[in-house]
Parts: structure tokens; C-alpha cells; sequence
């Protein structure tokens, strides 16, 4: 793991005395038991989860802290040895509004705190938050217990602001400044690419010793290279079809419209592909685009590509990783990703990524070697690469290799074990601000 600004790399801390035994991890507003692909439920809800599994399994006992969001939701449920997951309830309705979002806060945190109450004082060696409603409960119940807090941001207002999809809505002030408060909070924040990190300190003023890059990982058990035709078959796709592929939450920031209106393009200067082209879109609406949750629909019609797109819901991963070893590409042309998961699950099947040169991305695909990657959105150029590689079997199979080993570097046990390094590294920054607090008296 390298801690940008030092130079300094850490690891092979296995047996630190501040190595913690219990971490209450808070994702607030999804659990991570929810499906991918729709709704609020993502790649954080993949990241958080598989985090907490390989920590269990380096003897580190998590506790996942979220809302409820349902009257059904089951309060304990234990997703594996050594990770339990709380739904708290803090009131009725999905996602909260700007109204309600303090109170609901503010319950947020009672619950846990109660949860360690009825533990025992000093129960949790560490606090590790995600997202930044998290890190708003993260920074009280932290200073309550009196240990450390570790934040990832997963996603930055001011980043999504500085590149808004065409008719997107922007991130309120109330989130920047709520951001700003988590890190100003925080003894750690865990940033999921070098890029990141960056914007981290250039924008919200964190200093460069308080962040650590950690990549997120992929689950090389289930993403794994298959036969084509076979998993097109289980699939119902055609042998000979040329598939294009979307998997992931339907809103303007993901830009699935720029696959299919560079796949409009496409067919306008080669017809004769059109009997063989297929762009399945698997996810659901989510986020901003529940506004108009049948807008890609609409699009499709419009452009009169509605005979090659097809929408499917969200699927388990297993069955993703069939979209994903069906597929000849996988699309991933949003405006900015602070790692991009999807990417590497792609990879990890064997099968090339086009994405956009932003964020993460630039760290989840190889550009030449395990995908291309794009510095614009312009459909035009989207389509004229997806057509030089169709028309290029030879390298296709280059890149299909390349993604295959560029994606085996991003092991879930690697992301944890830096992981918890960085928790080391928050203990050790609080026992130095202790004791020099105390020499000060």
C-alpha cells in the first residue's frame, strides 16, 4: 500500500500490537447485502462486503452498521464467521430527504452507540466509514468510543460537479461541506486510486500523510475466464453475435447513453451489422436517473436501436460473470469512477474493457494492454474504436490476455491486508497525538 505524499510503503505488518481485533463499519445508506446494479446498491455495496470477508479471515471480527430499509429487514443477519450485519432502523422511506437527513443521522449513530453499550465499553478498536453520510456518524461515534476513524469516500461531490453528464443535477452545497467535515474528522481516509488521493488533497485540503491508497479487489472465485459460446448459450445470445456490453446502475453519471448513441453510429456507416450487434444493458435505474427511469428506453426507440439494445434487470453475480464472458466488450463509459468494479469483473472473465480516461479507471484497465481507454465522450469516437476493434480479431485476443492477468493483480486478500495496514497506520497517528497531548500538559 503507498501512502501518497511520504514515498512510503507499507506492509508485512501482520503482527502489529495495534492491530485491531473488532471494526464497526457503517454504511448507512445501502446494505451491502442488497443486489449491484440498481437502486443505491453498487460497487460499494460489492466493496464493503467482500472487505469485510477477507478481514474475517485475518482474524478481524466487522460489524456492518446500515439502514433498514424495509419493515422485513432482518435487524442481525451473519453473512459469514466474523462479519455481522446490523440493519438499524432510523424511519420509513428509502432515501432519506435533505429534511429529514439530520435526524435521521442523528438516530443512525444512537443505534450504534447503543450496540456497543450493550457489548461493552471499548468493544470496537476501530471505526471505518463509507461513503460520506457514513463518515458524518463515523466522526461521533469515533470520538464517543475514543478510537480511530477510517474513512473511503467512494464517490466526491466537488469531483462529480467538475463533470456533470449532460442535464444532470449537481450535488448540493450541503454534501461538500458535509464532506469537508468527514475529512476534517477523520485519522485516515482511504482513497481507492493514486487519482483519488489527489483530488482528495487538492480539493477538500486533506493532507497528503492522512491518505492511503488502497485498490479495491475483485472476486477471482466467481469472475473467472469461460467459453464464449457456452456462456452465450446459458445466455440465449446468438453464437456469431457481436455483444456490447452495460452492466451497471442506469444514471447520467454512468453515461449508458453514450454506448448506445455511438451504437446508433455505428450501424449508420455499417448497416450490415445490424443482424448481428447486440448491446444488452443489465442494471437498473438508480440515483439521478430515477427521474426519468425509462429515459434509455426512450433513446433507444428514438435513435431506432431499440432492435439491438436490450434492458435487463440486475442479476447475481454469477450470472453476471456469463454477461461478461458472453460480451466481446464491456462498456464503461461514465464520467467519472473512483475505481470501477465492473471493469475489473469484466477483465477477470477474459473479456477486453472501452472505458472513458477518468478517475479509477485509469488504474481498473490498462489502456492497450487489458482495454482502451477514451479521454472524451463523444459518441463518434466511441463507435469508430468499438468498429477498429471488431475488424481486429488479432488484437481482441491480445487484450483478452491482457485483462486476464491485469485483473489478477486486484485480489480481495491483497485490499485487505493493505487494508489493514492502513488501520495501523490511523492507530498509530492517534496513540502519537495522544501522548503528545499529553506531554504538552
Amino acid at each position: 500500500m503507498r501512502v501518497p505524499g511520504t514515498g512510503r510503503t507499507i506492509g508485512g505488518r501482520a503482527g502489529d500490537p495495534f492491530r485491531p481485533r473488532r471494526v464497526a463499519m457503517l454504511s448507512v445508506h445501502t446494505s451491502p447485502l442488497d443486489r449491484p446494479g440498481g437502486g443505491d446498491a453498487g460497487g460499494m455495496n460489492v466493496y464493503v462486503l467482500h472487505l469485510a470477508k477477507q478481514l474475517a479471515r485475518l482474524d478481524v471480527e466487522v460489524e456492518i452498521f446500515t439502514r433498514a430499509t424495509s419493515s422485513r429487514s432482518v435487524p442481525v443477519v451473519e453473512a459469514c464467521p466474523g462479519v455481522t450485519v446490523r440493519h438499524v432502523e432510523t424511519g420509513p422511506g428509502r432515501q432519506p430527504t435533505k429534511e429529514s437527513l439530520s435526524a435521521r443521522l442523528h438516530r443512525f449513530a444512537s443505534a450504534v452507540l447503543r450496540v456497543e453499550a450493550a457489548h461493552g465499553r471499548g468493544h470496537y478498536d476501530m471505526v471505518h466509514s463509507h461513503y460520506w453520510l457514513s463518515g458524518q456518524v463515523g466522526g461521533v461515534v469515533a470520538e464517543h468510543w475514543g478510537v480511530p476513524l477510517v474513512h473511503s469516500m467512494h464517490t466526491m461531490a466537488k469531483v462529480k460537479n467538475l463533470a456533470l453528464a449532460a442535464g444532470d443535477e449537481p450535488e448540493p452545497p450541503a454534501r461538500e461541506a458535509g464532506e469537508e467535515g468527514v475529512v476534517s474528522a477523520s485519522d485516515l481516509l482511504i482513497a481507492n486510486a493514486d487519482d483519488e488521493a489527489h483530488q482528495l488533497v487538492r480539493l477538500y485540503g486533506a493532507d497528503p500523510d492522512q491518505v492511503a491508497t488502497v485498490w479495491p479487489g475483485v472476486d477471482l472465485a466467481t469472475f473467472t475466464p469461460g467459453r464464449r459460446q457456452r456462456a452465450r448459450a446459458r445466455l440465449g445470445l446468438a453464437p456469431d453475435a457481436v455483444v456490447l456490453l452495460y452492466a451497471g446502475r442506469i444514471q447520467p453519471l454512468k453515461a449508458p447513453d453514450v454506448l448506445i448513441r455511438a451504437a446508433a453510429r455505428l450501424l449508420a456507416v455499417r448497416p450490415q451489422l445490424r443482424s448481428r450487434l447486440l448491446v444488452p444493458v443489465v442494471g437498473g435505474p438508480s440515483g439521478n436517473g430515477l427521474a426519468r427511469p425509462h429515459g434509455l428506453v426512450d433513446l433507444a426507440r428514438e435513435l431506432r436501436v431499440d432492435d439491438v439494445v436490450r434492458f435487463h434487470p440486475p442479476v447475481e453475480q454469477s450470472v453476471l460473470a456469463d454477461w461478461y464472458r458472453a460480451a466481446d466488450l464491456t462498456v464503461v463509459p461514465s464520467y467519472n469512477e473512483s475505481f470501477g468494479l465492473v471493469a475489473l469483473e469484466s477483465q477477470a472473465c477474459g473479456t477486453p474493457v472501452l472505458a472513458s480516461s477518468v478517475g479509477g479507471l485509469r488504474t481498473a484497465v490498462a489502456d492497450g494492454v487489458s482495454g482502451v481507454l477514451l479521454a472524451d465522450h463523444e459518441p463518434d469516437t466511441w463507435a469508430r474504436t468499438m468498429g477498429e476493434l471488431i475488424d481486429d480479431p488479432a488484437r481482441m485476443r491480445r487484450l483478452q490476455s491482457g485483462a486476464v492477468a491485469h485483473a489478477s493483480r486486484f485480489g480481495w486478500d491483497a485490499t485487505a491486508a493493505s487494508t489493514l495496514d492502513a488501520y495501523a497506520v490511523a492507530c498509530e497517528r492517534r496513540r502519537a497525538e495522544f501522548f503528545e497531548a499529553v506531554t504538552c500538559r
